[in-house]
């Protein structure tokens, strides 16, 4: 499905199913080199399970047209603006990564607009390394593979395999090849990753959230490491934290861990 949203086409994966503005809403927010189909299982069931479902490729990524939002603040306002555009009055927030901190200033901006709040494979501050950020804007190639080492826990079963003729490392890298040439104007890549490092007001957004906030994160996440997320965790409200057995790439090495405490987080009452 297609929106107009600040004068470009943004490209939503709705689970297979119908849009009905009735029905309760998630929306699904990937990270940085990646697009929607990173939540294809977790979308596809909750689509089927009574949910309208969201799951966008967020501008200049893929199916998306637009500029790449260069900051956190920049992807937030976006975010709004796509409800505005669908019709959606309230809807659950659900971000992975840069995605997780784009759902948070969102929720921070615009809380009586989301029920619930789902941070996965989320940190503040996400510091970036000066490595990967130099690697991203001149050798975006190597700085692919090293993304995928750091996030996956293994490069053996398990969990890096789910079993013959799945390979998570490589899909992963041969997804984020193909996002990075979606885009042959904007660096995506290295974009992506400067908002994340860049972004400031994590402790501040936080405070605004009035929602139920769920931290959903990998015990042996390298990128976004459990730690990371204690201050946060402290700023929240009404905080939940769940640990799966992953690394950073949670929604594929841990899909039914995954699916099933984003279930029982959406399944309490709503804000």
């Amino acid at each position: 499905m297609h929106y107009t949203v600040n004068g470009h086409s943004t490209y939503c994966y709705t689970g297979g199913k119908p849009f009905d503005a009735a029905k309760p809403s998630v929306v699904f927010i990937h990270g940085v080199l990646n697009d929607h189909s990173v939540w294809i299982l977790q979308s596809r069931w909750f689509a089927n399970h009574g949910w309208n479902v969201l799951a966008v490729d967020l501008p200049g990524h893929c199916k998306s047209e637009g500029f790449p939002p260069a900051s956190v603040e920049e992807a937030a306002q976006f975010v709004i603006a796509l409800l505005d555009a669908a019709g959606i009055e309230k809807a659950a927030l659900i971000g992975h990564s840069f995605g997780s901190l784009i759902a948070l200033e969102a929720t921070a901006r615009a809380p009586d607009r989301v029920t619930h709040l789902a941070l996965v494979g989320t940190a503040y501050p996400m510091v970036v390394s000066p490595a990967l950020l130099d690697g991203a804007l001149n050798d975006p190639q190597r700085a692919i593979a090293m993304v995928n080492t750091f996030s996956h826990s293994l490069l053996a079963p398990p969990p890096s395999s789910l079993g013959p003729g799945t390979w998570l490392y490589g899909s992963s890298r041969a997804l984020m090849r193909r996002v990075l040439a979606s885009n042959r104007e904007h660096n995506v890549f290295h974009i992506g990753f400067k908002a994340c490092n860049d972004y400031a007001n994590g402790e501040a957004a936080m405070e605004a959230v009035q929602c139920p906030v769920l931290f959903l994160l990998g015990d042996a996440d390298q990128m976004t490491p459990a730690r990371a997320t204690k201050t946060l965790v402290g700023k929240a409200r009404n905080a939940k934290v769940v640990t799966v057995r992953a690394g950073h790439a949670l929604m594929s090495e841990a899909p039914d861990e995954t699916l099933f405490a984003l279930r029982d987080f959406l399944s309490a009452p709503a804000a």
